[in-house]
């Protein structure tokens, strides 16, 4: 073990538990009694689930929590997940009409509250719809893939999702730090979704271990729900050199293999400034680095990442380096990082996307010393895999029609992060989570002519 090992292997466990601890009984009895229970809330208009807010806290405040949580999950399958990692000062509370006065609901913590008593009395929240006949195909256990997969099992299809990793729950198990999101609520959101009779065959990656041709000629309807694929190199010399790490990769290492494996060093650099990216650095301080920037080629003004994201890095001691654009990583013989070069930016007239473009400074370079350098400037397409199935796409985002969620090939729908980009809409689990659901719809409607109501 090298540096990190001047903090303890106890010290590094504590690290990676939950930051936020949940309400007391008290606290979630006291904070349920002071919403109005609006009549058209806004909060509700506010989350992209339609959640209904006043009737899963008055629950809380009446003692009726599996009541609640089962108001929470019937609008969200990954409620539990969302309580955590949803941006809710932007959706619910940003909404609640109670901003105007004093402060708004603490929904988030409301609704962590609910489902965690859901989860440690091991709740089975729904039972399987009567079965129809028809089979329906899933790729991807992600947010949007068990969204979809969970409406699909009330409504009575046989359902089978492939799962390329070891375990479901996509983003929510393997992509969020533990210490936001632990594994363990992911997990019981996918077992709440095996209840209704779905099938998941994990380590099955369609394409290699089953062909796409096989799964189109076998099932009633495919819905590809795929994600996105790995960091995508900078095009700078040096990305090949050890030390070099890709954010998504990083972050899952920390959830699947024991913490005290990961070698950093004191000096890192995050290169990018998303969510991933806030990820990647808050990791690396709790293993130990001394020192973390992030570079990030824009200002804070076109950041990606929430704003409660943004202020947890930098409680953490996290440095943000604005208008900063790698250049160079640069190794030592042994082939170590030691150091990147980098070179100011300007903003520069928008490009197509609107955004004002980032232009080098001219004789502006600097070198900053680093044990350590994480990408995360986005990520790539599994884009041979939408073109096993034959679909339209535009650099990797499947062109759907927005009414139906259908893709060029009709017996498809695709929705979550593979329809995401290219101006299609922001990326959020909370919105995967609802195009799952809409999408589950569409194709029932497109099976049966009608949308039978879910028990």
């Amino acid at each position: 073990m090298n540096n990190q090992m001047r903090i303890s292997y106890e010290e590094l466990t504590k690290n990676f538990q939950e930051v936020h601890p949940g309400l007391t009984d008290q606290e979630a009895i006291e904070e349920s009694n002071r919403c109005l229970y609006c009549y058209d809330a806004p909060c509700i208009t506010a989350c992209p689930t339609g959640i209904d807010i006043p009737t899963f806290i008055k629950k809380i405040a009446s003692g009726n929590l599996k009541g609640s949580s089962k108001t929470i999950m019937s609008a969200n399958p990954i409620g539990a997940s969302c309580a955590r990692v949803c941006p809710t000062e932007e959706l619910c509370e940003g909404a609640c009409v109670l901003n105007h006065s004093t402060k708004p609901i603490m929904i988030g913590h409301l609704q962590r509250y609910a489902t965690d008593w859901a989860i440690k009395n091991e709740q089975t929240l729904f039972k399987p719809g009567k079965k129809n006949g028809k089979k329906v195909a899933i790729i991807g256990a992600g947010p949007a893939g068990l969204s979809a997969a969970r409406e699909l099992g009330l409504l009575g299809y046989n359902v089978t999702v492939f799962e390329a990793e070891e375990k479901a729950g996509g983003l929510n198990t393997y992509g969020i730090v533990s210490f936001r999101l632990p594994q363990a609520i992911s997990y019981w959101e996918v077992s709440q979704v095996e209840s209704l009779d779905v099938e998941i065959r994990t380590s099955t990656r369609v394409g290699k271990d089953i062909l796409a041709e096989d799964i189109l000629q076998n099932y009633d309807a495919v819905v590809l729900a795929i994600g996105m694929s790995s960091v995508p190199n900078l095009g700078i010399s040096g990305e090949d050199l050890d030390g070099v790490y890709d954010a998504i990769e990083f972050v899952k290492e920390t959830k699947t293999n024991p913490i005290t494996d990961r070698m950093l060093g004191k000096h890192v650099v995050v290169i990018g400034a998303g969510n991933t990216a806030i990820d990647g650095a808050t990791c690396s301080v709790r293993l130990g680095a001394e020192n973390v920037k992030i570079l990030y080629r824009r200002t804070l003004e076109e950041m990606t990442a929430y704003d409660f994201e943004y202020e947890f890095a930098k409680q953490d001691g996290v440095e943000f380096r604005w208008l900063t654009a790698p250049k160079k990583i640069i190794g030592n013989e042994q082939g170590q990082v030691v150091g990147i070069e980098c070179i100011k930016m300007k903003l520069g007239e928008p490009g197509a996307d609107g955004r004002r473009r980032p232009v080098p400074i001219e004789g502006s370079e600097f070198t900053l010393k680093v044990d350590a350098v994480i990408k995360a400037i986005g990520q790539s397409r599994f884009i041979d895999l939408i073109e096993q199935f034959g679909l339209v796409h535009n650099g990797g985002v499947v062109t759907i029609d927005p009414n139906t969620f259908q893709t060029s090939n009709k017996k498809v729908f695709a929705c979550g992060d593979v329809i995401f980009g290219k101006g299609q809409g922001e990326a959020m689990v909370v919105t995967a989570a609802q195009q799952g659901k809409e999408t589950a719809y569409s194709l029932h409607k497109q099976m049966f002519g009608t949308l039978t109501e879910i028990a």
